[in-house]
Order: structure tokens, then sequence, then C-alpha cells
């Protein structure tokens, strides 16, 4: 058994915009959005829009990497949940509901990279699958 690459996808978000987003829907954005888990460290952060740009760059670039491999070409990127490992790496949680999806998909796992710059955030998700020869 070998890995290889079954999909590659990159979101960028402006932080700036986001903020004014969520702030134009009272905080609707932001509650709808993200997991109980995501909002609780995004109130631990020193710049809360920030870290939530970067998530939900996070989620459209899995949505970008996999969807395309689902037999239904699409799925609620809402359910990619992204928390912060010890040494502050980001991870992708692979709840049973994205597990059904990456599963059908044929992925066993997604690699993720978020790096924020000035008014920017950006997330670069690979889909990894594995294959017999």
């Amino acid at each position: 058994m070998y890995e290889k690459i079954s999909g590659i996808g990159i979101d960028l978000v402006s932080i700036s915009q986001f903020a004014e987003l969520d702030k134009q829907s009272k905080g609707a954005l932001t509650e709808r959005t993200f997991s109980a888990m995501e909002k609780a460290e995004a109130e631990k952060s020193s710049d809360k829009y920030s870290f939530f740009a970067g998530r939900f760059a996070v989620k459209e670039a899995v949505f970008k990497a996999a969807a395309h491999l689902t037999p239904e070409k699409t799925f609620d990127f809402r359910i990619v949940e992204t928390k912060k490992n010890p040494d502050g790496s980001p991870e992708i949680v692979i709840t049973e509901e994205l597990s059904g999806i990456l599963h059908s998909a044929g992925i066993t796992k997604l690699l993720v990279s978020i790096t924020n710059q000035g008014d920017w955030a950006l997330a670069q998700v690979t889909a990894v699958s594995e294959c017999e020869t």
C-alpha cells in the first residue's frame, strides 16, 4: 500500500471582510458556521476574527479538496471542524459525519496548513488516499 494525493484545496479569506460580514449578521455567521470548540478557541485567541477567517478558509479548502470526489459532488462544509494541537499545529477533526463523506470519496487522511498575514488568512488542505499499487 502507498498513499497518493487525491485532491488539493486552497482558500484565501479577508479577515476584515469576514469580520464585517459577521457584524452585519449580528454574529449569525460565526454562530452557524463554527463548532462550539472552534468558538471557544476563537475567544482565547489574540484576534478572534483572524482565527475565524483561518478556520473558514479550512472549511472551504476541505470542500475544494474533497467534494469533487464524493458521489454527490457536494457536502455541507460546516461539518468541517479544526482543532489546535498542543504544539500549535492545526488538525481537522474527523467526526462521524465527515468520516462517512471521506470514506465515500476514498480519502483516508486530510493534511492542513493555515497561515495569516496582514488582512489575509489562507488555508491549504491535501486529501490523501491509499492505493494498492
